[in-house]
């Protein structure tokens, strides 16, 4: 059996891999730069190889190029721990087998490799014409598991036609998955079209969509080509497809079908080599059981279904969105961008923000035109703005090591952190054993009850949402002694 290898500059990345495989009895060999990788391709191959993507003395998406040439069918698994938009596209169009985000699961990375040795890669034309393909820079940004997720799977739909439907909350960035999807399809060269059925008036979006005939109606004084023959050869973005009037969800169900559609007012059909990428924020189940939807069209956009999810669920993320938004609003405006503190940072990224990213980029402007000084304190915040983050702190119950109490503690400010911090220094003047198991496993069991809550029990859901593997949240569950 050949050797899984291991290439990372990091000890302790490859310390842990080599420890799990070594328990799956699966034979491994270790390298700490690309250039001994390549050396040592020359005289043999392994079964699998995992990289990392970022070392002092090479790049893995460069590795994994090379090995795409040299040994076509060799999986590879890529790991960062810098991950992005740019990084999660480039691996899968370079022909990874799969994009390992770190800290990851062990287990998960296990089962991962296993995987890879069962199922191969992808064929030598595909691989090739893949990774000819490179990104020059990031489009979304997104640190977060559930973002991580989302760039997985617009990396393996780079090379589809499928109609997608995007759901999320309203000012969430379902537009910018849209755009992603298209830039990074065989349609990029095409155009891009983007119409939100909510915004134009109802008696005006059947024209706006399908285009007229001149003379179709009083006005009409010359042939309009419509949304679905601007997007010809491209993609057409139509924006919260639930608010779409029931008649003309008929006419779109026919371009879904058939690819054809009628000028308002026209005789001749026209052929529309489009793809259909859709959003909502609205749940178009409940809406077809209220009779507002069709079910077949939403069946026809329901291909493919990505989740773009809402910015409280990824909080990580507010420094580096807010920090970009910062830098923009100073360009448009001509000025020198100004600094976020700490102090700022912080309390932002504990907001709900529900207006989403939208709400985040607003007040980044309102920052750059209203806060005098160079530094943002904050005592420069909207008044609104933090006082909505005052009336958001929830109970956390856990419990004391001594009493068994219930201790509350503020989500979105530090208090839990001094909670935390005063329980760790009572336990060890009180002269506690495994004080560190004991107060990982209290939160441990916290944040699974919280999820499991939140998800209504639902196991699958709540380990996606915490971003880790279902049989880590099983084993958790068990470990913890909690029933779902």
């Amino acid at each position: 059996m050949k050797p899984v290898w291991i290439v990372d500059d990091d000890q302790s990345i490859r310390w842990v891999l080599e420890k799990a495989l070594a328990r799956e009895n699966v034979p491994f060999k270790s390298f700490s730069n690309p250039n001994d990788v390549l050396n040592a391709l020359e005289k043999e191959a392994p079964q699998v190889l995992i990289s990392d993507i970022r070392m002092p003395r090479g790049n893995g998406l460069d590795l994994l190029q090379h090995v795409k040439v040299t040994h076509p069918h060799l999986p590879v698994i890529i790991m960062t721990a810098y991950s992005d938009l740019d990084s999660a596209v480039s691996s899968f169009q370079g022909g990874a087998f799969e994009y390992l985000t770190k800290p990851f699961d062990v287990e998960k990375a296990v089962e991962l490799i296993h995987r890879a040795v069962e199922q191969g890669v992808r064929g030598d034309a595909s691989a090739k014409e893949a990774a000819a393909w490179r990104q020059d820079s990031t489009e979304i940004i997104g640190q977060a598991p559930a973002m991580q997720e989302l760039f997985r799977a617009i990396g393996r739909l780079a090379q589809s036609h499928a109609t997608v439907l995007i759901t999320g909350e309203s000012g969430s960035g379902k537009e910018l998955v849209a755009q992603a999807l298209h830039r990074h399809s065989p349609r990029a060269k095409g155009p891009f079209v983007s119409l939100s059925t909510s915004a134009v008036p109802k008696d005006l979006l059947e024209s706006e969509l399908f285009g007229h005939e001149r003379g179709a109606f009083p006005g009409a004084q010359t042939l309009r080509r419509g949304r679905l023959e601007q997007a010809d050869g491209g993609t057409l973005f139509l924006g919260e497809i639930g608010d779409l009037p029931f008649d003309l969800q008929t006419r779109l169900l026919r371009v879904l079908t058939d690819g054809h559609f009628y000028r308002l007012g026209g005789q001749d059909p026209i052929k529309a080599n489009v793809r259909i990428i859709a959003s909502t924020h609205q749940n178009l189940e409940q809406r077809v059981a209220a009779g507002l939807f069709r079910e077949d069209l939403m069946h026809r956009l329901n291909v493919i279904r990505l989740r773009m999810p809402a910015l409280r669920e990824r909080s990580e993320d507010i420094p580096a969105l807010a920090k970009h938004f910062m830098m923009i609003c100073a360009k448009s405006l001509g000025v020198e961008p100004k600094k976020l503190s700490d102090e700022v940072l912080k309390e932002m990224t504990a907001m709900s923000f529900p207006g989403n990213v939208r709400q985040l980029e607003n007040l980044c402007h309102w920052l750059t035109v209203m806060t005098p000084a160079n530094v943002v304190g904050v005592g420069d915040l909207p008044a609104d703005i933090t006082s909505q983050a005052n009336e958001q702190a929830v109970l956390i119950q856990g419990e004391s090591a001594s009493s068994g109490g219930a201790a509350p503690v503020k989500s979105g400010s530090a208090d839990w952190e001094s909670s935390l911090s005063r329980l760790a220094v009572k336990m060890l003047q009180d002269g506690d054993a495994a004080v560190y198991d004991a107060l990982n496993s209290k939160f441990e069991k916290v944040v699974l009850q919280a999820a499991l809550e939140v998800t209504r029990g639902r196991r699958v859901e709540a380990a996606q949402r915490l971003g880790i593997g279902r049989n880590t949240i099983t084993r958790k569950l068990q470990e913890l002694g909690i029933d779902d």
